[in-house]
C-alpha cells in the first residue's frame, strides 16, 4: 500500500509541476506580447547584459567590477518600477480589461456602433480626398478622461459633418485629436502621448507618432489622414495599419468594436444554421 501511495503522490506532484511551468510559460508569454515594439525590449537586454557581467566577475573574482555591477543592479531594484512605469501602467490595464469592466463600445447598440463606424468612414473619405489632417481616437474599454480634460469638452453625436468641420483648417478645434465615446464626440482639440518606439519610421509626423502613442497606454483606437498624402492609417496595440482605403478602414473599425461575445454567439448561431 504505502509504494502505492508514494507513486501516487509523485504523480500529483509531477503533474503540478507541468501546471507550475505551463502558468510560467503563459504569463512570461503574456509579458513579453505587452512589452512588444517598446522601449521595455531594450532594457531588458541591459538588465541581462548586467546580470551576465556580474555573473562572469564572480566567476572570475573581479572583486572591484563586481561590487560595482552589484550596487547598480541594488540600484535597479528601486528604479525599475519608475522606468518600466508605461509598461507596467499598459501591463495592468490590459490585465483589468475584462467583461465586468467593460463600458463604452460593448454597451452601445448595434445599430449605434455601426452608426458611428459609417459615419466616421464617411468623414475620413471627405477629410483624406482634400488632404485635411485628421487624428480621432475611438475609446474602447480604457477610460480616456485624462486626454479628454486636456481639449475641449463637447459631447455632440458623431455625424460625418461635424467632425469635418471640426478638422477643417485655421479653426479653433482643428489642431489636436477628437475623441469619441460611445456614440458621441466627447472632446476635440485634445493633446495625447507621443509614441517612444524608437523603430517607427523617421517619416511619420507628430500625428501619426500621438495616434500610435494613445494605442500603446491604452486600448483606443486612433484613425489618422494624413496632410501631406492624405493617406489613411489605423493605429491599435501600438501597431500602426497605413494605406488604407475606406472599406478596408470601415472592417478594420467593425471586427475592432464588435464585442467578442457577439462574436461567440454569431458563431454558434451560423454554425446552428449549417
Amino acid at each position: 500500500m504505502l509504494p502505492q501511495l508514494k507513486a501516487l503522490n509523485l504523480e500529483i506532484i509531477n503533474l503540478t509541476s507541468i501546471v507550475d511551468i505551463l502558468l510560467v510559460t503563459y504569463v512570461f508569454y503574456r509579458f513579453m506580447r505587452v512589452i512588444q515594439g517598446t522601449r521595455a525590449v531594450q532594457l531588458i537586454k541591459g538588465l541581462v547584459i548586467l546580470l551576465v557581467g556580474t555573473t562572469v566577475t564572480s566567476w572570475f573574482h573581479l572583486y572591484t567590477l563586481n561590487w560595482l555591477l552589484q550596487q547598480v543592479m541594488t540600484g535597479l531594484v528601486v528604479a525599475l518600477p519608475i522606468v518600466f512605469q508605461p509598461e507596467l501602467r499598459r501591463a495592468l490595464e490590459s490585465l483589468g480589461r475584462g467583461k465586468f469592466f467593460a463600458r463604452s463600445m460593448s454597451t452601445l447598440r448595434e445599430a449605434d456602433r455601426s452608426r458611428m463606424i459609417n459615419e466616421v468612414v464617411r468623414s475620413i473619405t471627405v477629410l483624406a480626398k482634400n488632404k485635411m489632417g485628421a487624428l480621432i481616437i475611438i475609446e474602447r474599454v480604457t477610460g480616456l478622461e485624462e486626454y479628454i480634460d486636456t481639449g475641449v469638452k463637447v459631447d455632440g453625436m458623431v455625424s460625418g459633418e461635424f467632425l469635418v468641420n471640426i478638422f477643417i483648417p485655421n479653426t479653433p478645434l482643428h489642431d489636436g485629436a477628437v475623441v469619441i465615446r460611445g456614440d458621441r464626440v466627447a472632446a476635440a482639440a485634445c493633446f495625447l502621448p507621443l509614441s517612444e518606439n524608437p523603430d517607427l519610421s523617421k517619416e511619420l509626423g507628430t500625428r501619426h507618432r500621438a495616434g500610435i502613442g494613445i494605442s500603446e497606454v491604452s486600448d483606443a483606437l486612433a484613425v489618422i489622414v494624413s496632410e501631406e498624402t492624405g493617406n489613411i492609417s489605423l493605429a491599435a496595440d501600438g501597431v500602426l495599419d497605413r494605406m488604407l482605403d475606406e472599406p478596408t478602414l470601415k472592417q478594420k473599425l467593425t471586427d475592432a468594436l464588435e464585442p467578442k461575445i457577439s462574436n461567440s454567439l454569431s458563431g454558434v448561431l451560423r454554425r446552428n444554421e449549417e
